[in-house]
């Protein structure tokens, strides 16, 4: 039997049948929604083909007929193919495409994805998709039938074999501002740990109706109890979305982007109650489902976590962060900025904007989050305002800065995200910094301050101070701490945070120095036989016992608790060429490559020093594997890493929204805010 594939175009009224079921309580459960973009267009002679492209900014469902005798899923270690796309309902031979096309078209047109505008006075606009965003697929099917069946021209796709695994790319995309990337005859040879790890990571790659849409977490053929490490992790493939991008090969990051939006927002619940509008998922599965009553007919099905499932049913906060960070890298790095442009895109954007955005109870500009919405997804004592989480918003809001839409709709957002950068740029760098000097100042505070002028403004008792910092911080260098909250300073140091407040420059140039001149002071601590230790020190005896509920995984130095994650060496290789010191992320990277394809890339290593393999570590770990190759890309060619970091922003500080008011309270000092950027 034939295989084809049908795309559903979603509208706002109906024009044929919705593939949807549901039924139970699962709002997933046998629902068939299925998710796809409108990028494989086929390069057909009709216009009107290009012209249902262009307008089908929201696309869901894919069906395909095939084989029984022949496997359901794409797997990613099978070669990929071409396919063709075909359009329109069951033909007979008196009905042409065309017409078809044309009113689809025209219904499409009739119920466009056009943005709206909602003005609520106490806050900035509100942006949505005429209609709701959960408007249910519709489907526009056919099954292939033999001659009589209107013809539209494959899609000319470039594959890159190895070992039987590819990744389809147009070849467009192996071309960065009109250069060639992926094919230069210059390349230097790959080295057999790269060669090995390029083989892993395409292995990994799975497929949505035949196109790659995202890389698996972990990919070990020996584990027979994946868990959630056979999905798909925002946070986990955007490694492998630079390693790709770098590699020339960019469409599998643009369908990635374009599938997880489509996910957005999905109305999944944990006891009748359901999250915020623009909520991004932490993670997706591909599953192939039969259809009822058609024997030897299955369909590609998405389905989201959202945090239901997972360890805590916490929801993701840094998934949309993340998401819009890498949507600006995709741009940048392809010259492809038609994407960012896309309706659908801009309003993904706004909602997540507005989810993090909104006003709360909290007086500060952190975003107020609980334990395990991040890298460290599990109780580790990071609830309220954890560093990660704040350096990637910050990293998000300059994303969005430059990719939003100016225009009368998304003004008022505009400027709450200047704000936000102004007011959280100021608190981040005035109260989280830490250094010898500042120790030394917390050491003689003067706690029950009341008033606006308070020195000691969040009522921190000197008596926090840790006696391992005390001797620790070294003379030249600093950092900035993980949390602080009213009557707490959590003094432990955040890689992850630390790296990202360089790289988007939420800390001024000295900071962002000092961070390095720690880290290299601190080497055996914080590098040690496997770079890098995700958090400096780890909780032991009962402060391990009381802060994480006496997590077995989280055992001290181990996994979260002071555990090595060889993932955080691209972060930290963009950082140190930002700052001008790439020996020092070419010391690390030197130093992972002497064991990681030895040691089967693992996912992270225990004890103090990174000596073993962690104890309940996945191998074959995907961001480790594109972790690794990111940096020696990066450190090959560190032009492209100015296409994904950010320069210090001088008029931030300078327009700080917390200034001197009139009534006379001094909310922040601009004197303070201007020295920081040596005005």
């Amino acid at each position: 039997m034939n295989s084809s594939n049908c795309i559903g175009i979603s509208t706002m009224k109906p024009c044929c049948r919705i593939l949807s079921s549901c039924k139970g309580s699962s709002f997933f459960g046998k629902c068939n929604h299925l998710v796809i973009d409108n990028l494989s267009k086929p390069h057909s002679k009709s216009d009107d083909i290009h012209r249902v492209s262009n307008y089908a900014n929201r696309v869901i469902g894919v069906r395909r007929v095939i084989d029984s005798n022949r496997s359901a899923f794409y797997g990613s270690d099978s070669n990929w193919r071409q396919s063709r796309i075909l359009l329109g309902f069951r033909l007979n031979r008196e009905t042409r495409l065309d017409s078809v096309v044309v009113n689809v078209a025209s219904d499409v047109r009739n119920h466009s994805t056009s943005i709206e505008a909602q003005v609520n006075e106490k806050s900035f606009e509100k942006f949505y998709i005429q209609g709701g965003l959960n408007v249910k697929p519709l489907i526009i099917e056919r099954i292939e039938s033999g001659k009589d069946v209107a013809k539209v021209e494959e899609e000319e796709v470039r594959t890159d074999i190895n070992d039987g695994s590819a990744v389809n790319v147009k070849h467009a995309d192996t071309y960065l501002n009109g250069e060639c990337v992926s094919e230069s005859p210059h390349e230097r040879e790959l080295s057999e740990v790269e060669k090995e790890a390029w083989n892993l990571l395409r292995g990994a790659v799975v497929n949505y109706c035949g196109f790659p849409v995202g890389t698996v977490a972990a990919n070990d053929p020996a584990d027979k109890q994946p868990l959630n490490y056979d999905q798909v992790f925002i946070r986990d493939f955007v490694p492998s979305a630079l390693a790709f991008l770098l590699k020339g090969e960019g469409e599998i990051v643009k369908k990635f982007l374009l599938h997880t939006l489509q996910l957005q927002s999905w109305e999944k619940t944990v006891d009748c109650y359901s999250p915020g509008e623009g909520l991004m998922p932490a993670s997706f599965k591909v599953r192939t489902e039969p259809l009822d009553g058609r024997s030897g007919e299955f369909e590609d099905v998405l389905d989201p976590d959202f945090g239901e499932s997972a360890i805590g049913r916490v929801a993701p906060v840094d998934s949309g962060l993340w998401w819009i960070i890498l949507l600006r890298a995709y741009g940048r790095i392809t010259g492809d900025y038609t994407l960012q442009e896309r309706v659908d895109v801009q309003t993904g954007i706004s909602l997540i904007l507005n989810l993090c955005l909104s006003d709360g109870f909290d007086m500060f500009p952190t975003l107020l989050v609980t334990d395990g919405s991040c890298m460290i997804d599990r109780r580790m004592g990071i609830h309220g305002h954890p560093l990660e989480i704040q350096a990637l918003f910050y990293s998000a809001l300059r994303s969005s800065r430059e990719i939003l839409t100016i225009n009368d709709s998304t003004k008022s957002l505009v400027a709450a995200i200047n704000n936000r950068l102004s007011a959280l740029s100021f608190h981040m760098r005035e109260y989280y910094w830490l250094d010898r000097k500042k120790i030394n100042e917390i050491y003689r505070y003067k706690t029950e301050e009341y008033s606006t002028d308070a020195i000691n403004k969040f009522n921190i008792y000197p008596d926090q101070i840790p006696s391992w910092l005390v001797d620790w911080v070294p003379e030249i260098g600093g950092y900035l701490i993980g949390n602080l909250q009213p009557a707490h300073m959590d003094f432990r140091f955040f890689t992850l945070g630390n790296i990202w407040t360089i790289i988007s420059s939420l800390g001024s140039h000295e900071q962002n120095e000092s961070i390095l001149n720690l880290i290299e002071d601190k080497w055996d601590d914080l590098m040690g036989q496997m770079p890098l230790k995700i958090c400096y020190p780890a909780l032991e005896h009962e402060e391990w016992r009381i802060i994480t509920g006496s997590d077995p995984k989280n055992t001290p130095w181990s996994y979260h608790n002071g555990g090595s994650w060889p993932t955080l060496l691209w972060q930290f290789t963009l950082a140190c060429i930002k700052m001008g010191r790439p020996e020092l992320a070419k010391r690390a990277v030197d130093l992972a490559e002497k064991r990681l394809s030895a040691d089967h890339w693992p996912e992270y290593y225990d004890t103090r020093h990174g000596r073993f393999i962690g104890k309940q570590a996945r191998l074959s770990q995907t961001w480790t594997i594109a972790g690794y190759l990111t940096s020696k890309m990066l450190l090959e060619n560190p032009g492209m890493a100015s296409k994904l970091f950010w320069n210090e922003d001088y008029e931030l500080l300078e327009n700080c929204v917390c200034a001197l008011r009139a009534n006379g309270r001094r909310k922040c000092s601009r004197f303070a805010a201007r020295s920081q950027v040596g005005l």
